[in-house]
């Protein structure tokens, strides 16, 4: 009987399921189901159903068993990724409230300041926390609610993230672990604590709304009944703790020693490192997350990566092989037309009222060539921000494990080594969240089991480069990139100004 593990990623756009033979380690089935975000909110708001998740990941759960041809005993464990921050309130029955603000709303920067105003100030906040926060994040989003809906908020019971939802969903418990934690700006990083004054400055009653805390190798529980019979599966299947899809795409990596800088390029970008211990931003730019292997992530996100590409792409009506043989076709540089990627508010900087800008048109630039070359390179060179940022902390790449959407096409590939000046890899499992969902899920299984294993050992074991997509910096390109960098750099310091003028006129 083979020793099965079911990893599941729940993204913004889409949920997707692997099916892991541990025996062999090899993956032997994938399947996906895709979705939208609720259409029409207001400038700045990032919204999805919930239920939408739930829905997407038993299609996709048992689909990728049919594929697998998986007997009920052989699945043993599974675990989820999910989209980071989100805020899902839940009612005292365990129902959802209304729809969850995700980690791409950008709306609530005005209560950011007032939380942080509360605390003491940014150095205050990054003192308490270890992070500043952010519109991104969740503790602002659970405020807003407040303020904004009071009625929904008079009946929230529970806070969960969405992962954490999807693991009450599966088992019925009601559990957040230290990894995803990190990333509601209420937990105190160097501790792994709640922090008090966070709380407090929210609401006075808010910490019995929070579920306990768990490391990140222990389970959230075991399958249900009902889900167990709605998946095909047995109530044996363990589900373990789980975590953010940039703490999933660590293990899935192969990130979980230092040394190792992970690059995702989906629909946002993240680039991010494992630390025996905290590394903390003065400045507030590098998030000082704790990972889902019980250490800590630095990390750096930028909200516009495929989103900001795909939209030119599908605007020029193009294919995706026809988008990089275009974007191959321009120079390095597409002759000065740099695109701020910040379409509808940015991270990393944090531009929450900015907007995307191509700045050089001409009648010379303005063909299909120059602005998805633009597009492509704008996005990364976003990246590449948080990059030098994370390099100032003492965490320098040797070597960049790229995944995500971007990380399959070879041009862009180039593109990143030539901008980040580093080797960049690819890896034979490219969906780094799900196999790390599957890779965290053995770790528990196995640990539950008696076996002395770490992390580290799993990963080395089961997660392997793929070298014929390996791509080395172009030495003629590293000063060109140096200077549109520092272009780049300061079209976005001349805008911050303008930014929250153009966002009160589109807004009415």
């Amino acid at each position: 009987m083979r020793t099965l593990l079911v990893g599941i990623d729940s993204g913004t756009q889409s949920t997707k399921v692997l099916v892991l033979d541990a025996n062999r380690a090899k993956v032997i089935a994938a399947s996906a189901e895709a979705y939208d975000l609720i259409p029409d909110l207001p400038p700045g708001a990032k919204e999805q159903h919930p239920h939408t998740w739930r829905d997407a990941t038993q299609k996709a759960v048992r689909k990728a068993l049919a594929l697998a041809a998986a007997r009920p005993g052989e699945v043993k464990a599974m675990g989820v990724s999910g989209q980071q921050h989100g805020f899902v309130p839940l009612d005292k029955n365990g129902q959802v409230i209304r729809p969850a603000k995700l980690w791409c709303d950008t709306s609530t920067a005005a209560e950011c300041d007032e939380i942080m105003a509360k605390v003491g100030g940014l150095k205050a906040t990054i003192g308490t926390i270890g992070n500043a926060v952010l519109p991104g994040f969740t503790a602002s989003k659970i405020l807003w609610l407040k303020k904004r809906e009071p009625r929904n908020y008079a009946r929230l019971a529970s806070v969960l993230l969405p992962h954490d939802y999807l693991n009450f969903w599966l088992t019925g418990e009601n559990v957040m672990e230290y990894g995803d934690a990190s990333g509601t700006a209420l937990l105190d990083v160097k501790t792994r604590k709640w922090s008090d004054k966070v709380l407090r400055a929210i609401d006075a009653g808010l910490r019995l709304k929070l579920p306990p805390l768990i490391p990140s190798d222990q389970p959230a529980g075991r399958l249900k009944p009902a889900i167990a019979n709605a998946l095909g599966l047995t109530t044996d299947v363990l589900v373990s703790a789980g975590g953010g899809d940039n703490m999933m795409g660590a293990i899935g990596t192969g990130n979980t020693r230092q040394g190792v800088i992970t690059a995702s390029f989906g629909t946002s970008g993240t680039i991010y490192a494992c630390s025996e211990k905290p590394v903390i931003d003065p400045a507030g730019e590098i998030a000082a997350f704790c990972d889902s292997t019980n250490r800590w992530l630095p990390l750096l996100c930028t909200m516009n990566v495929t989103v900001a590409t795909e939209m030119v792409r599908h605007d020029f009506g193009m294919d995706v092989k026809t988008f990089d043989a275009t974007v191959a076709r321009a120079k390095p540089g597409a002759d000065g037309l740099i695109l701020l990627p910040y379409l509808e508010g940015e991270r990393t900087p944090n531009v929450p009222d900015g907007t995307g800008v191509f700045y050089g048109v001409t009648a010379k630039t303005f063909t299909a060539e120059h602005f998805a070359r633009a597009a492509m390179e704008g996005v990364t060179l976003g990246m590449n921000y948080g990059l030098r940022r994370l390099a100032e902390l003492g965490v320098k790449p040797k070597q960049i494990r790229a995944t995500g959407g971007g990380a399959k096409s070879k041009v862009w590939r180039q593109i990143m080594a030539d901008i980040f000046n580093a080797e960049v890899v690819t890896l034979k499992v490219s969906e780094g969240a799900a196999y790390g969902a599957a890779l965290q899920a053995l770790w528990c299984w196995r640990l539950q089991r008696g076996e002395k294993i770490s992390i580290p050992a799993i990963t080395d074991e089961f997660v392997q480069l793929n070298r014929a997509g390996t791509a080395h910096p172009n030495a003629k390109n590293l000063a060109l990139y140096r200077e549109l960098q520092s272009l780049q750099d300061e079209l976005s310091r001349s805008l911050r100004g303008l930014f929250p003028k153009h966002r009160r006129f589109v807004s009415g």
